[in-house]
């Protein structure tokens, strides 16, 4: 069988930890501006006693790509250029190489522009004249994004202006709450926050608020004494005492009860927790970042969701563009799925050009969640050395197409279930359970309550069965 020559490696790959070159210890550092600056002395003189290696050079026209590819931080002086050939001098170093961290360096007056350069993609940037202090931290902010564990792939205009806000945010201990569609990636932001935290070695702990039955949430949140509650036999912590001196992630904050989100303000307001059956007030330091795929903001509205709690977790949000919106993420993520699930291969670039395609064609309803799925199974199903566009089992219609005719349960699992043996026999399951549940709602004329009664469901695990089944690429053709 005659395959297709893998692509070309034309898409990016970045996070913030793959700036550093590995091959030294030394930071590249690259300074445009004149000599004569203010400050220009203090910070070339601070960088080479931080042992970073760094490279001058007057203005931008003379930086050549060899030195700005192996850098992994830019300072610029902008004093004296004119806004437009600022803008268009930086937009291009960060369309060349997604590989580096700029820090703009800016006079008192000139603050408008750097407002406008972090939104352009710069990651941070420094107010002149500024001291031997400051330089050092805004180094450490950078060495302790490199070191990140958990990196957030990312080469779009929307992601870098994300991981450049989550830069800023992270040393502070102040509550985020993180938005985005399911599969998004919301809890790798936020252990991303974490891991570049000031508390990073302190613990980090995640709670799927719609993954626990509503009675038992508040035990695994606030904890239990012995005997508070029936077959409780021990004395329980809770994860907010689990969390305690680092980070809590409530995730999927939106699904939270009205009874437990009055309790959870509470805990939030008063930086204390009390067991069930307990009479001790236990302190708190505990960072709080929340997640939700929801518009909360709707939710108040509606009366789902209380508007003082929503002003106590809404102090720094962070919203995680779907990935229809950033088409330029799908190769480096595909890229990075593919070194992680086939290490043993020792390359990343097994997909043709006629996969690439394919990737790039298709809308994406599951977000990352689903691009992981679907290079994972190409993996297992791929017929030869490379991935070729049939293996990935993507659909070929148009995103219009789509919404006026729903994918259905029996295309979305049928390449499991051509490949026959067990995995026929899960998706031979999943078929069923997710025909049966659409079927179902059909049946109540798209009523979730009455449905999830017949399912023998509460209504919120109906709604955590759906989101998994979107996960799974599946649109559900009824308003939920």
């Amino acid at each position: 069988m005659k395959h297709s020559s893998p692509s070309k490696n034309y898409a990016c790959d970045v996070s913030f930890n793959v700036a550093y070159d590995e091959r030294s210890t030394k930071h590249q550092v690259v300074i445009l501006g004149q000599t004569g600056e203010n400050s220009y002395s203090l910070l070339a003189n601070e960088l080479r006693r931080q042992d970073c290696q760094i490279s001058c050079f007057n203005n931008y026209t003379d930086l050549d790509s060899a030195t700005l590819n192996q850098a992994s931080l830019v300072f610029v002086f902008v004093s004296g250029l004119p806004a437009h050939v600022l803008y268009a001098q930086i937009g291009a170093m960060l369309r060349v190489t997604s590989n580096i961290s700029v820090i703009p360096i800016v006079e008192y007056a000139d603050q408008e522009k750097a407002a406008a350069l972090l939104e352009l993609g710069c990651v941070d940037y420094l107010l002149s004249p500024f001291s031997e202090t400051q330089l050092t931290a805004l180094l450490k902010r950078h060495q302790s994004a490199l070191a990140a564990e958990e990196s957030f792939v990312t080469c779009s205009q929307a992601g870098r202006r994300l991981l450049a806000m989550a830069q800023r945010v992270a040393p502070t201990r102040a509550p985020i709450l993180i938005t985005g569609e399911t599969g998004t990636g919301k809890e790798l932001m936020a252990r991303y926050i974490h891991r570049f935290s000031a508390s990073h070695d302190a613990p980090f702990v995640a709670v799927n608020c719609a993954a626990i039955p509503e009675q038992m949430l508040e035990s695994i949140l606030f904890g239990h004494e012995r005997g508070a509650f029936t077959g409780a036999t021990a004395a329980q912590p809770g994860k907010f005492e689990l969390a305690n001196g680092g980070t809590l992630l409530l995730d999927e904050i939106g699904e939270l009860p009205l009874g437990l989100q009055a309790k959870l303000l509470r805990v939030l307001q008063e930086q204390r927790v009390e067991r069930l059956g307990g009479r001790k007030e236990i302190p708190l330091d505990v960072r709080i970042i929340a997640a939700t795929n929801r518009d909360l903001q709707v939710e108040v509205a509606e009366g789902r969701f209380r508007a003082d709690l929503l002003f106590r977790l809404d102090v720094l949000p962070l919203h995680i563009a779907p990935l229809r919106e950033r088409k330029e993420d799908v190769l480096p993520l595909a890229r990075r799925f593919i070194r992680k699930y086939a290490p043993h291969e020792g390359q990343d670039n097994l997909l043709t050009e006629e996969a690439c395609r394919a990737l790039l064609a298709h809308d994406w309803p599951g977000n990352v969640r689903e691009l992981e799925n679907i290079l994972q199974r190409a993996l297992v199903l791929r017929n030869g050395l490379f991935i070729q566009a049939q293996d990935l089992g993507l659909e070929t219609v148009t995103a219009t197409a789509r919404q006026a005719q729903p994918l259905s349960v029996a295309v979305s699992l049928a390449a499991p279930l051509a490949g026959g043996g067990k995995a026929a026999l899960r998706a031979s399951g999943k078929l069923a359970e997710y025909h049966h549940v659409i079927e179902t709602i059909k049946k109540f004329g798209g009523h979730k309550t009455k449905a999830a009664e017949s399912l023998g469901m509460t209504p919120r695990a109906l709604r955590y069965r759906l989101n998994a089944m979107r996960e799974q690429g599946i649109q559900i053709p009824l308003n939920d």
